[in-house]
């Protein structure tokens, strides 16, 4: 899994950057239109990751895997073809529905193999593999971008279907024996009635999804605040995006060995902290090395908190519903990324740019408080467990 999520990352990440310049090249299209393509594609990653979730639990984690991949590298293929909009909109749906399979189906599977005290091990290496995938691809991309667009797309394709091969000739279905799906409320809702009454999971979802409203700031308007407000060009936030990847890549598994001694709770309010600090101190730079400065703390805050909080949500997962509880966590992203370039640019809007950071630090720091009360309730409950 390791080696085919990196190889598939790769290959993704190498057209993903570049995929507006590939449709506003083709289109000829005011960029409103061209945007409207992601809308298009994260609507449909909704949908996908609601299927994900069922079908993983119930048909099984490998099939769905090998489908999920096998089917997003033909939807690349095809997309070195697209002339029209109306081919852009219809491939960039599907391409939003399918993408989610093969994650969720992944998420799945180690919660399947890997035994608890484990898991966020695993989950840190499959992060360094993205992180990894995701520094080499670009680089390979915009090199192949000035010879040929469609050589991107079939690479890209070639890595998510070298992915489905070695799915299909290496990996087991590991999915658990399960009882028989049950009927009423929570058949029609796919079995997601049962997922959203487990209150500390949809408090640990709430919490993450409200720290990722914050991180997404940075990761999608800090280069556009650096230009506007700074004359920061392009390659100096390439740099930056740069030195995300290459920490987690290098030192993901070693600071995962230290978090994992603690207490999962306080360890997230630690790097929900630490993304509020990352977040905040943008507001007070206005320079390369502070922005740089500011990734390298909001990174700090990510190390301690994916990797542990994907660990939690497989603890909390009973092994009939792997599926639909990840495919929840794995929303997490999806939302963020709607609602935090939205708030930003109304914050800048309203009161002035700076004014983005600082709204995102308040944000940051409201995770912070959930993930505390989490911990702070988890420290009751032990305690109440040792008088019995």
């Amino acid at each position: 899994m390791f080696v085919g999520n990196l190889v598939s990352t790769i290959g993704v990440s190498m057209i993903w950057p570049f995929m507006m310049i590939y449709a506003s090249e083709r289109l000829h299209l005011p960029l409103a239109a061209v945007a409207g393509l992601m809308t298009v594609n994260s609507a449909f990653a909704l949908a996908g990751t609601f299927l994900a979730g069922t079908l993983t639990d119930r048909v099984g984690r490998r099939g769905v895997m090998i489908v999920g991949l096998a089917l997003h590298g033909a939807v690349y293929v095809f997309l070195s073809f697209a002339q029209a909009l109306w081919m852009f909109a219809l491939l960039m749906a599907l391409s939003g529905l399918v993408s989610p399979v093969y994650r969720v189906g992944v998420d799945a599977m180690v919660a399947d193999l890997i035994p608890p005290l484990k898991r966020v091990d695993a989950y840190a290496v499959l992060r360094m593999g993205n992180n990894a995938g995701v520094a080499i691809g670009p680089s390979i991309g915009g090199f192949l971008a000035t010879q040929s667009y469609s050589t991107i797309f079939y690479c890209a394709a070639a890595g998510l279907a070298l992915y489905s091969l070695l799915t299909l000739l290496f990996l087991k279905e590991t999915i658990p024996a399960r009882p028989e799906a049950g009927g009423g409320a929570e058949g029609r809702l796919g079995g997601y009635a049962r997922v959203f009454r487990d209150r500390t999971f949809v408090a640990l979802c709430t919490g993450f999804t409200i720290v990722t409203i914050g991180a997404s700031l940075v990761f999608v308007l800090l280069g556009l605040y650096g230009k506007t407000q700074f004359s920061l060009p392009e390659s100096r936030f390439g740099l930056i995006m740069a030195t995300n990847a290459a920490m987690v890549v290098v030192f993901q598994v070693m600071v995962t060995r230290v978090s994992r001694r603690f207490r999962p709770y306080r360890v997230l309010a630690l790097g929900a902290l630490l993304y509020a600090l990352g977040v905040g101190s943008v507001a007070l730079g206005g320079s390369f090395p502070a922005f740089l400065a500011s990734m390298v703390v909001l990174t700090c805050g990510e190390l301690l908190l994916v990797p542990t909080t994907s660990s939690l949500v497989a603890d909390m997962a009973p092994p009939d519903m792997r599926g639909r509880y990840m495919s929840i966590y794995g929303l997490s992203w999806g939302i963020a990324s709607g609602i935090g370039p939205v708030f930003g640019g109304l914050l800048s809007d309203a009161i002035a740019p700076r004014a983005i950071w600082v709204g995102g630090f308040v944000v940051c720091l409201v995770g912070v408080g959930v993930f505390s009360y989490l911990a702070l309730r988890g420290g009751r409950a032990s305690r109440a467990s040792a008088a019995e």
